[in-house]
């Protein structure tokens, strides 16, 4: 009879150690449980003896012996209990727990690895969102790849996500681009000649005088409409850099479902901010409209310029009106940016909230993420110094290919772009969220170690195995595993709280660790095992096991927005 996984063990042995606690007359305070960091120790370790000790007036290790008495045997998961070192209760599970993972993943491979947790939940997630009329550079990209990664996540969670992307199509960036473009004759159809005609014009307003005052002026002339020379630039700027933004997100992996522009959302901004200047959220300081974020414990900021201009800050008060008029069902509103912008953000939503009734009850997040830098440091599209996140990408791409003809993939160009994604994205995913980067293109592309290529070989390496059995008519079976788990088995079946724990803190890095020390348990399983082996009674357990960990491969990769590839 097949061993019936009922529930999660970390919360079996949580339930049982608090039943203990109160049978012994302690009151239950926060306590870890935890993997230990070698698995000689058990599967699960718990410090509850010493965080309850002084309360209890006991002995961390007597009230681990206690502990233990009264839950030994009642745990229907676990094979042993032990203490350790002066006190930490150790925990073993069964061979038929990991066994029962192993039949789940293969009976239940859309939902392996899935929670309900924000079930009933509507995100607004905001995220890329860049300056038009420029090249992304790198950069750029990491708003793009963190926030494609946590809709994912979030995704797998139960929860509807709306992708939202708001780029920047007017205000003093296009101004000094336009004004770069009449200066230097550049072609407004040309990504390359937009970029060069930006760092031209923000040089130019740099230096101020009168090329300054000229760039005001277009400005003015942009958001008033009044000349037709300048407004046709704009538009063919918008085109171009739409094109490539939508170019690089296809390549990417993310796809939109709603668009709003700066251009459409200013004026709703400039009526908001006027309304609620009339209901005293807002107040005139020298000219201008300010919000006083002093009275919430904050700072000042400027809504409406001394020229009656929306300003960054009012155009993300029409931005938001115009989500809740699309989707007015959100619970959650996230929008990722760079860390530099965390206190703007708080600034805005107090704003909201004042506003907007809706939002007092409702979570508005802000997701700072940091910078990304090359060995020459961190790269800035203002001063020109810029690294094209097209430029990076192509050269990725370009290594990927060498590496892609050496393998078995049948598209070679088609493997090569795999590649290339999964080795920028896990750069930027493999560290927390909000911390800056370094990006080492060598490490980034190696198929051997803490890498995107790597975690893709690996899966191609247990695709190829699964192969091999089929044509040797090997079936994945659960019916007789070996009597001591494998160091794989005793890993695999943590994936479902990596993801948890991913969604819940908003760090994909847990998940890019887990599915890289996967890959590292899975290879010294293929290095020391006959998988495949004809005759072997074991065999069709171990292909069982290869196919748990080829699924888990591929569903946390695509959480992370890579592909996974079957051939490399």
């Amino acid at each position: 009879m097949r061993y019936m996984n009922t529930g999660h063990p970390e919360q079996e042995i949580r339930q049982a150690i608090d039943r203990a606690l109160l049978l012994i007359g302690v009151a239950v305070t926060p306590y870890a449980i935890e993997h230990p960091g070698d698995m000689t120790h058990g599967d699960y370790a718990s410090n509850v003896a010493m965080a309850h000790a002084k309360h209890a007036g006991m002995n961390p290790r007597v009230l681990a012996e206690s502990i233990q008495n009264h839950i030994s045997g009642t745990l229907d998961m676990v094979k042993e209990i032990s203490i350790a070192g002066p006190g930490f209760l150790n925990f073993t599970l069964k061979r038929e727990y990991f066994t029962s993972v192993t039949q789940d993943i293969l009976s239940d491979t859309t939902g392996w690895g899935r929670h309900d947790t924000l079930r009933g939940s509507e995100v607004l997630f905001e995220y890329t969102s860049p300056n038009l009329f420029k090249p992304l550079h790198v950069g750029n990209l990491v708003g793009n790849i963190v926030g494609e990664s946590l809709s994912r996540l979030m995704e797998n969670s139960g929860a509807i996500v709306h992708r939202i992307n708001y780029p920047s199509d007017i205000g003093l960036t296009v101004a000094k681009a336009v004004w770069g473009l009449t200066s230097t004759s550049g072609n407004p159809d040309n990504i390359l000649d937009l970029g060069r005609a930006y760092v031209e014009g923000n040089r130019a307003y740099e230096e101020g005088g009168d090329r300054k005052l000229a760039i005001e002026a277009i400005n003015r002339a942009l958001y008033l409409g009044e000349d037709e020379t300048l407004l046709s630039l704009r538009r063919r700027g918008i085109q171009t850099s739409l094109a490539r933004l939508d170019e690089l997100c296809r390549i990417l992996g993310t796809s939109f479902d709603t668009v709003f522009f700066e251009s459409e959302v200013g004026p709703i901004g400039k009526t908001l901010v006027e309304k609620g200047k009339a209901e005293h959220v807002f107040q005139e300081s020298d000219g201008a409209v300010v919000y006083k974020g002093e009275k919430v414990g904050l700072h000042t900021r400027v809504f409406l310029n001394a020229q009656g201009l929306p300003t960054y800050e009012a155009k993300d008060l029409g931005n938001f009106q115009k989500k809740c008029a699309a989707y007015p069902n959100w619970t959650h509103s996230m929008v990722v940016t760079g860390n530099e912008q965390s206190e703007y953000f708080k600034v805005v939503f107090a704003a909201i909230k004042e506003l907007f009734p809706e939002a007092r009850a409702r979570e508005l997040i802000h997701i700072p993420t940091g910078f990304l830098t090359l060995s020459t440091g961190k790269m800035s599209s203002r001063l020109g110094n810029v690294l094209t996140g097209e430029s990076l990408i192509e050269e990725l791409r370009a290594e990927a290919y060498e590496k892609a003809v050496n393998t078995r993939a049948k598209d070679v160009s088609v493997l090569a772009d795999m590649i290339a994604v999964a080795a920028l994205k896990y750069q930027i995913l493999r560290q927390k969220v909000g911390g800056d980067m370094i990006f080492d293109k060598a490490q980034a592309l190696s198929f051997e170690g803490d890498a995107g290529p790597y975690i893709q070989y690996t899966h191609a390496r247990a695709s190829s195995l699964l192969r091999t059995a089929d044509e040797r008519q090997i079936a994945p079976s659960c019916d007789a595993p070996i009597q001591t788990p494998y160091e794989l088995e005793r890993y695999l079946y943590r994936y479902p709280e990596v993801t948890l724990r991913a969604q819940e803190e908003r760090s994909p890095h847990y998940l890019t660790t887990y599915l890289t020390e996967l890959s590292a348990y899975f290879n010294a399983f293929y290095a020391h095992e006959r998988i495949a082996e004809v005759g072997d009674s074991t065999a069709p357990y171990k292909i069982a096991l290869t196919l748990g960990v080829k699924l888990t491969l591929a569903r946390g990769l695509e959480l992370l927005g890579m592909s996974a590839p079957s051939e490399m």
